[in-house]
């Protein structure tokens, strides 16, 4: 005769086994505001500033051209895509039909001093670039530094300021 013995789990065990599964389910995969937007997902962008130009580059592999369209309202830049394809195929008497249709997009906030005017965009390769110029008063500009020799500079007088009852000159006080 064989003896069968059975453990009865312990609290340690079940509490163990809770803490795993509860751990499980704080996983960034099962909490919705980590999944962050469909749309940042599937549009990211490379944003790139120089002294002349603000230039923005998406990657959008499979749209056409003229599935995307870029509108800027105020300070607001939006790249939306918008693609619908078809296909059929036929096979003997079965046809096969495939319908896709996306939305998205993607809305920046753009810096003050840009020439929306003079903005311009290109699609190659499945890249879309969006070059928006500075305009020339918000460009930096350098000030140049004159030099003031001592045989043209004139002593200055130093100021004066009346201070309850008697005057004050600066450098005194």
């Amino acid at each position: 005769m064989t003896i069968i013995r059975r453990t009865v789990p312990s609290r340690a065990d079940l509490t163990t086994f809770r803490g795993a599964f509860d751990r499980l389910f704080d996983e960034a995969i099962f909490r919705p505001s980590t999944w962050g937007n469909f749309a940042e997902s599937r549009l990211p962008l490379d944003v790139t500033s120089t002294e002349d130009a603000i230039t923005i580059e998406a990657a959008l592999p499979g749209i056409r051209p003229e599935d995307v369209e870029i509108t800027v309202h105020q300070d607001t830049l939006t790249i939306a895509i918008k693609e619908q394809a078809e296909r059929e195929t036929r096979e003997g008497e079965r046809v096969y039909r495939e319908v896709r249709r996306s939305a998205g997009s993607r809305t920046l906030t753009l810096p003050s001093g840009l020439d929306i005017d003079r903005a311009a965009a290109s699609f190659e390769n499945g890249m879309l670039r969006l070059d928006i110029p500075r305009a020339e008063q918000a460009k930096p500009r350098q000030i140049p530094v004159t030099v003031v020799t001592e045989s043209h500079a004139q002593p200055a007088e130093a100021p004066t300021a009346e201070v309850g009852a008697g005057t004050v000159t600066a450098g005194q006080a």
